[in-house]
């Protein structure tokens, strides 16, 4: 500890406020209202998702057509802000929100969980293919291939933020972060952006472009949930816990997020080790081509 102190006031490290400035969290202001990054970070991840998903639907055996496609975005959006905030006050901070139950609806003053949007598309995904009798196993599969496109903006919107930063660290592009004290730590967001965004979307974009796999329902989305969830126990140790569940950590030696993303990992191998069983005639819900 001495020595990372010694290090620091050495100027050895990054100080993020001289990498990003005083108030890096605010991207620009319109007539007086500033506009966030985090703001930005999500439409740019939902609508080059909703990109993505025209190019995926375009091909031999889609299991939606384009309207499916504009209604999920619709619910998406919803599944992802409403499953995103309620999952942290469940997971994160139920005791502070039981108090102040008001709180709840402040979503610029940031609490989101992931883990909680994705239940949150989930249900949209449900609700959806539900209502228009689709495979809700391939339309999983098709929305799992987008997802990285958010995950990857989210976290490089947290590191901008100079939030969720890593634990104590002398590594050498360790940063200082104002809110994180005067110790150097692991800018663990970027790593999350490496690992959940770049990764994933380049393993899921190889299976689904070069291989068969968008024909067997769930081998998509199982892989999806594996790679997040090892990504995210793996990053967990280099992260600094979430200080409202220290007491998870202490009682158990695993935080709250590496907790939550061991069903994520469970079910992602039960998906991918059963995938092969589902494969299926594709019929395609727009368009001329059946897969066998």
């Amino acid at each position: 500890m001495f020595l990372f102190a010694t290090l620091a006031e050495a100027t050895q490290y990054v100080n993020f406020t001289d990498l990003m400035g005083e108030h890096s969290e605010i991207a620009f202001s319109v007539f007086g209202l500033p506009i966030r990054w985090y703001a930005l970070a999500y439409l740019a991840g939902i609508f080059l998702g909703y990109w993505y998903l025209l190019k995926l639907i375009a091909q031999p055996g889609a299991p939606m057509a384009r309207r499916h496609a504009d209604d999920m975005i619709f619910y998406a959006m919803l599944g992802i802000i409403l499953g995103g905030r309620l999952g942290y006050v469940l997971f994160y901070n139920l005791e502070t929100y039981v108090r102040k139950p008001l709180e709840i609806f402040k979503l610029w003053d940031g609490g989101m969980s992931l883990h909680g949007g994705v239940l949150g598309v989930l249900l949209a995904i449900w609700y959806v293919t539900r209502k228009e009798k689709l495979s809700f196993l391939r339309f999983c599969d098709y929305i799992a291939c987008v997802i990285p496109f958010g995950l990857f903006l989210g976290r490089l919107a947290n590191f901008v933020n100079g939030e969720l930063w890593g634990r104590v660290s002398d590594v050498p592009w360790a940063i200082i972060f104002p809110r994180g004290g005067d110790m150097p730590r692991h800018p663990s967001q970027l790593y999350e952006a490496g690992l959940e965004g770049l990764l994933m979307m380049a393993i899921l974009a190889f299976l689904f472009w070069r291989t068969d796999a968008r024909y067997k329902p769930g081998l998509l989305v199982g892989m999806a949930s594996i790679i997040y969830g090892v990504s995210r126990f793996v990053v967990e140790y280099f992260r600094e816990p979430d200080v409202q569940r220290m007491n998870v950590v202490e009682a158990t030696g695993l935080s709250m997020g590496q907790w939550l993303t061991v069903p994520m990992i469970l079910i992602g191998l039960w998906l991918v080790a059963t995938a092969k069983k589902r494969r299926q005639r594709v019929e395609p819900i727009a368009g001329p081509d059946a897969v066998a």
